[in-house]
């Protein structure tokens, strides 16, 4: 139970909007202890002892029986799963029940710290790209850090401000907008947004969400969706701010489809004589955080921006890597006949060559953090491999692998200096329950770990 007491003006918005029955059993909701959930990552074979109950409207999704350390386990290091709250997965169920093309191209514009952003991945498996983006420099390398986790290698991650998206208008099939909020719904999972909270900040963030949604709702194709959500109750920054994206762009309904049983409230809000729908999430009817989403789809006689390939690739840092250098990655990694390889700094990288149009036009507009994945580099005619393809879903050809225990997994984590008994010398790829972790480099006399710096784990 949280010391700090909802604030008197969200209590009488509350009641005049639940009612007091309703009210008192939000109340009693937030003072309970908050349920863990976890997402599974498809393309990482993982099926942990400890998950529970079924999330309902998520294939992958779990609550835990129990917490435990995530920072103790190296499956959550290895991007396993992610820790991510159960209402915010209903995206996943809204995927599943719009037309979306197999090769599509999503931006998530507000993607820190990546929860989203890592499920709308796993959505689009290796057939589509998605672009995610941060604002907040530390935030976005937060991001970063979890889409290589994730290892799909189908993501573009970004930091920009919204607006410098304004030469993108109708280029994305699914646009998805978590809107900065007041964060009404975290009241429990975090108390100190109850102090935070007054109706002056709703305000000052429905203002935000404007600007947001002034540049976003431009940038959804013709025929595609846009996806607003928040973490909090107010209309003012919900059913409110779906009548600003209607007035300012022509948008239509969607309707999704969800079980009673599941405690989801739909409502419904009529603009120029359309029904237009919202889902709402409450702690006291479901397992979950408090949340709110609607769908719009794009006229399909709306704007549609194509990208438009450049006879000759030029950019700043990001250089186009030649056929025979090519040909010697896919040959050397065992990486697809089909690819794509870029250098950064002489740090090779895969993309998914069906994106490579789409990739070249986005670098023209956008501030580019990661991209595909990251492969490594050549030294002396030696490849130097990098932690990013260690933990990617790609195979590791030519390359001894090392099961670790798991006290052996935590060592490496910490980046501590380990030689276990029966290591290969050279390049090994050390995993943990047959995931990868990442490289180890036998020297005879010496075993160095390669494990990121600025990743390890502190705690013991």
């Amino acid at each position: 139970m949280s010391d700090i007491k909802l604030p008197e003006a969200f209590t009488k918005r509350m009641i005049n909007f639940l009612g007091e029955e309703d009210f008192q059993k939000l109340v009693d909701a937030l003072d309970k202890e908050q349920n863990t959930s976890i997402r599974l990552n498809p393309y990482k074979s993982f099926n942990p002892d400890w998950k529970g109950q079924k999330v309902l409207w998520s294939k992958y999704g779990y609550f835990l029986n129990e917490r435990p350390s995530f920072t103790l386990d190296p499956l959550f290091h290895a991007g396993c799963y992610y820790v991510q709250e159960a209402s915010s997965m209903f995206i996943e169920h809204v995927l599943e029940h719009i037309e979306l093309p197999e090769d599509g191209v999503f931006l998530d514009l507000s993607a820190a710290p990546g929860g989203k952003s890592t499920l709308l991945s796993s959505f689009l498996g290796k057939n589509g790209f998605l672009v995610a983006n941060e604002v907040i420099k530390s935030r976005a390398n937060i991001l970063k850090e979890n889409i290589i986790k994730w290892g799909l290698g189908n993501t573009l991650v970004t930091q920009n401000d919204p607006e410098h998206f304004s030469g993108l208008e109708g280029f994305f099939d699914l646009v998805l907008v978590d809107a900065p909020c007041s964060g009404e719904g975290m009241f429990r999972k975090d108390p100190d947004a109850r102090a935070e909270w007054s109706p002056e900040h709703v305000s000052l963030c429905a203002l935000r969400q404007e600007r947001i949604m002034d540049k976003a709702g431009g940038l959804v194709k013709g025929g595609g969706y846009l996806l607003y959500s928040t973490c909090t109750f107010n209309t003012e920054e919900n059913e409110d701010m779906l009548k600003f994206i209607c007035t300012e762009f022509a948008y239509e309904p969607v309707r999704i489809p969800i079980d009673p049983a599941w405690g989801i409230i739909e409502t419904e809000l009529e603009i120029e004589g359309n029904p237009y729908f919202g889902y709402r999430f409450y702690p006291h009817l479901l397992e979950g955080e408090g949340f709110f989403i609607t769908i719009l789809k794009r006229p399909k006689n709306a704007t549609s921006l194509e990208s438009k390939k450049a006879k000759d690739f030029k950019h700043p840092f990001i250089k186009s890597v030649g056929k025979q250098e090519s040909k010697i990655l896919i040959e050397q990694l065992g990486l697809p006949q089909e690819s794509t390889f870029y250098s950064v700094q002489e740090s090779c990288f895969w993309l998914n060559p069906s994106f490579q149009k789409v990739f070249e036009y986005l670098t023209l507009f956008l501030n580019i953090k990661y991209f595909g994945v990251e492969l490594g580099k050549f030294n002396k005619n030696q490849f130097i491999p990098n932690h990013e393809w260690a933990v990617s879903t790609f195979e590791k050809k030519g390359f001894k692998n090392f099961e670790l225990d798991k006290e052996q997994a935590l060592s490496y984590l910490r980046k501590d200096d380990i030689m276990p008994d029966g290591l290969p010398e050279g390049w090994v790829l050390v995993t943990y329950l047959g995931i990868p972790l990442g490289w180890l480099k036998n020297l005879g006399n010496r075993v160095n770990n390669y494990y990121p710096k600025d990743w390890r784990i502190r705690k013991k």
